[in-house]
């Protein structure tokens, strides 16, 4: 079986905690997949498996009707319990090689980085795509320290060929600038998830990555 193709370059990720007032997670998927959204990541670090597993079944269902990926943090048997596309590995999470043994060729891995090597390692392990950052301050990725800023994303998407997803404190403002990086996939939570309107916000993401060109691999 072949490798799937890493076929987006918006990924976003769930993040239930930090809703609007009124709001609920499937809600606000629902809402960035009808936007133009072609990748979420189910990533509620706080729940259990079996607490995910009907949030999972559920954007399973909602992914496929958009022909959407869904990918999973971590949870390689949730992965296949509910056929998602692949599996998303944080620092403390096993490897690339040991999650290519669990799933198989068929499913994406994904990897959080923080630094080039990182990222190198990441590659020569296997990995489909990463995200790296944070790139900008966002109070989601404090526990990693300071903003990496741009220079460091420049180096790691010209030093290699697979998908890199900028990742923290990204909105459609900054696009530009990740692009003028050679930046060309982001990653995000708080821009989409925790707006007002997903779908506008998912278009407005969409709009700006594909101005002007097909969007190259980063």
């Amino acid at each position: 079986m072949s490798r799937p193709a890493v076929d987006f370059n918006l990924y976003v990720i769930s993040d239930r905690l930090h809703l609007p007032e009124g709001k609920d997670l499937l809600g606000q998927i629902e809402q960035a997949l009808l936007g133009g959204v072609r990748c979420v990541q189910l990533r509620e670090k706080d729940l259990s498996a079996e607490e995910l597993l009907p949030v999972a079944v559920e954007l399973r269902l909602m992914t496929s009707a958009f022909n959407a990926r869904l990918i999973i943090n971590d949870k390689v048997d949730l992965v296949r319990t509910v056929a998602a596309d692949g599996v998303h590995l944080g620092g403390q999470s096993m490897t690339v090689t040991e999650a290519r043994r669990h799933l198989g060729p068929g499913k994406l891995i994904g990897v959080s980085t923080h630094t080039p090597e990182e990222v190198d390692r990441a590659a020569h392990q296997g990995a489909d795509f990463v995200t790296f950052g944070p790139v900008y301050p966002t109070p989601s990725k404090l526990p990693y320290g300071q903003p990496l800023g741009l220079d460091p994303l420049r180096a790691v998407c010209a030093a290699h060929t697979l998908p890199i997803f900028a990742l923290g404190g990204v909105t459609s403002e900054r696009l530009d600038e990740l692009r003028n990086a050679g930046c060309h996939h982001v990653a995000c939570i708080g821009a989409i998830l925790h707006a007002d309107s997903p779908v506008v916000s998912s278009r407005q993401f969409i709009a700006v990555l594909h101005r002007g060109h097909d969007v190259p691999a980063c």
